[in-house]
């Protein structure tokens, strides 16, 4: 059996992390440092570094790099599969913006740590190791951009973290894993939904601002109006239960849209999908009836991904809200 080549491009984050003298985890190991000694059967790795940073100082620009890169290396035909090292702060938006570009029968898979590389109990090595076997893995052709963490393999859309140290940090509260990596191998329970896809030429996305406002009793049109003003072309709303606000924010929605604004509506409800179902003082059928669009179960972070890339993608904010439903 032939080797299987393997991409591995370093971003940064905890995986690549050690204490600094006041204690505190900064991210410095180069990639190729991390994949040595890893126990990789087959597996030949050409890492390389795109940066080195924390991801929760990523910007729209580096996720676009990101993106690029991943491109850039799949280019190659001889590359079974590309692994990316992230940082966990940010990696869902990350993976979700590479999978809605993501064509390629082959495999992306996103993983990181949350222990740094110099702790006694480090996450990294066996969360690298798992995303090599599963990027060079025949069962993960075709399953679009994965994220691969603690033992579990993730579809990209959905996927979320959820909590803020331990190991077990991904989740997909919607839809639960799709697979295990069992004995160096793929165990799959699942297969992901059907997704749809954009260009992968984001270059412009950068230039897009899309913000995040949230909902709590008493709050008022006041920052919608404010990102609005400055420069916003969309704003993910995240409401309270089932997707609901109140007049204030209802009117806002509705001067939003007028200006051409696409309002996204989510939850900070960690299950389930919004809908618009209550009405007559702020509910979510008023904020539909305004304008907002309800974004199924996807929540603030990759809701925000879906709106800036198609906004970079389409320009016109009507052609966005009609294409918004196809990728939910």
């Amino acid at each position: 059996m032939s080797a299987l080549r393997i991409a591995v491009l370093g971003t940064g984050g905890t995986i690549a992390s050690r204490l600094d003298q006041y204690g505190a985890a900064q991210p410095v190991d180069p990639v190729s440092e991390l994949v040595v000694g890893l126990d990789l059967g087959e597996v030949v790795v050409e890492a390389r570094d795109l940066f080195v940073k924390d991801s929760s100082a990523l910007t729209t620009a580096d996720q676009a790099l990101i993106v690029g890169e991943v491109a850039a290396a799949l280019a190659d035909p001889a590359v079974d599969g590309v692994v990316v090292t992230h940082g966990t702060d940010t990696a869902e938006e990350t993976a979700y913006l590479l999978d809605l570009v993501h064509t390629d029968d082959r495999p992306v898979v996103l993983t990181g740590a949350q222990r740094p590389a110099d702790a006694p109990d480090a996450d990294g090595p066996r969360n690298l190791r798992d995303a090599l076997r599963v990027a060079a893995d025949p069962a993960a052709r075709r399953l679009g951009v994965l994220v691969a963490f603690d033992g579990l393999v993730l579809a990209a859309r959905g996927t979320r973290k959820v909590h803020t140290h331990q190991t077990a940090a991904f989740a997909q509260p919607d839809g639960g894993a799709l697979g295990r990596v069992v004995d160096g191998r793929l165990v799959l329970d699942g297969v992901p939904a059907h997704r749809e896809h954009l260009e992968d030429d984001l270059l412009e996305i950068a230039s897009v601002r899309v913000d995040i406002a949230a909902v709590y009793p008493g709050v008022d049109g006041t920052a919608l109006r404010a990102f609005a003003d400055a420069g916003a072309r969309g704003v993910v709303l995240v409401a309270t239960g089932a997707g609901n606000a109140n007049p204030a924010i209802v009117a806002a929605v509705a001067d939003l849209t007028r200006q051409g604004v696409v309002v996204g509506l989510t939850t900070r409800v960690d299950t389930g999908p919004v809908a618009g179902i209550y009405g007559g003082g702020g509910g979510g059928a008023d904020l539909v009836a305004a304008g907002a669009v309800p974004l199924g179960t996807l929540r603030a972070g990759q809701g925000r991904i879906l709106l800036l890339a198609l906004l970079a993608a389409l320009g016109d904010a009507e052609r966005v809200r009609a294409a918004l439903p196809a990728y939910l």
